[in-house]
């Protein structure tokens, strides 16, 4: 990866983002380890903007480990039907409530150990090192792969989750000091500008240094 396309990549999405990055509850700084952790829960498989509609709803009925321990799975179910698939992501909640209650609702404070809990898969692990440590981290979804493989070059894997060149790509990219804003800034992005369907590759920002952008061009 070029370093020059890289910075290019990185400078032009955070000045986009303070001008056009969509605010949701979860990123505000008042914002708690727990609600963050939590909402990429519900954010798996459901639109961000649902997220944030009923989020406060939510989070007032459970608004701590504790209280999420102390929910039965028929509460949370009750309680995350607005969110959609709400049967399966209260048995995921409640079986990692159940281990935390094992440690009387305390996170680990090393990923290597937050691996073992339920829920906890790369994302999940990543979401975890980036707003519980405060370090660099890449929250890797179809979003930020779809942006990053047409910016910089094609993944070589079906799944982007085991394509080891995107995934390093990834961690280069938002290895920044304002890593959480990055991150934010591609997710937004790829949701706003470079989406699955007719993108605005015309109007992009990024478009100079874009390899799908050029071979569209050459074709």
């Amino acid at each position: 990866m070029k370093s020059e396309q890289q910075q290019f990549f990185q400078t032009t999405l955070l000045n986009w983002f303070v001008k056009f990055g969509r605010c949701f509850p979860w990123r505000e700084d008042e914002a708690t380890n727990y609600e963050r952790i939590v909402s990429e829960i519900l954010l798996q498989r459901t639109r961000a903007d649902t997220v944030a509609r009923f989020y406060a709803d939510f989070f007032s009925r459970f608004p701590s480990w504790e209280k999420l321990i102390e929910a039965t799975e028929e509460d949370l179910r009750q309680s995350l039907f607005p969110f959609g698939l709400n049967k399966l992501k209260a048995a995921r909640l409640y079986k990692l409530a159940k281990q935390l209650k094992l440690r009387q609702g305390i996170l680990p404070d090393e990923k290597d150990l937050v691996r073992e809990l339920s829920l906890f898969g790369p994302y999940t692990v990543n979401a975890f090192e980036l707003f519980v440590l405060n370090k660099p981290s890449a929250l890797l979804d179809v979003n930020m792969a779809r942006l990053l493989e047409r910016y910089f070059e094609p993944r070589t894997l079906k799944d982007y989750r085991f394509d080891k060149r995107l995934n390093t790509i990834a961690k280069s990219v938002t290895n920044h000091s304002r890593s959480r804003e990055i991150n934010w800034a591609i997710l937004d992005f790829a949701a706003l500008v470079c989406t699955t369907k007719n993108p605005k590759c015309t109007d992009c920002l990024l478009n100079c240094f874009c390899n799908y952008f050029n071979e569209k061009k050459r074709t």
